[in-house]
Parts: structure tokens; C-alpha cells; sequence
């Protein structure tokens, strides 16, 4: 009687094991694609920062031509 209820546990568990695994390939997904957003974004601000830096150094340049003029 021990014998056939032990091997119900191990089945059991196997497939709790393969329930859990899966659970987990799931999180790791959406964890990766939030990463990859979070990523994104970054890449992104640090694109429209530079351009925005860029736009006034050119601004503080013509600036300082007009300056220098007067």
C-alpha cells in the first residue's frame, strides 16, 4: 500500500514541478519584455535629451556670435 501511494506523490509532484516550471518560463518572459521596454525608454529619453542639448548649444553659440558683435 506504501509503494503505490508513494509513486502517486512522486507523479504528484512531477507534475506540480512542470506546472510550477512553466508559471516561471511565463514571469521570466514578462519580465524580460519589461526590461526591454524599461530599455526602450531609456534609449528614447537619452535620444530626445541629446537633441534637446544639441538645439540649445547651438542657441548658446548663435547667442554668443550676437554678442560678440555688438
Amino acid at each position: 500500500m506504501i509503494i503505490p501511494l508513494l509513486r502517486e506523490m512522486r507523479s504528484e509532484v512531477a507534475a506540480l514541478r512542470d506546472h510550477m516550471d512553466a508559471r516561471f518560463d511565463v514571469m521570466e518572459s514578462a519580465q524580460k519584455s519589461f526590461k526591454h521596454a524599461l530599455t526602450a525608454d531609456t534609449l528614447m529619453s537619452k535620444l530626445i535629451t541629446g537633441e534637446f542639448e544639441e538645439r540649445i548649444v547651438a542657441l548658446e553659440k548663435k547667442v554668443r556670435d550676437l554678442e560678440s558683435q555688438k
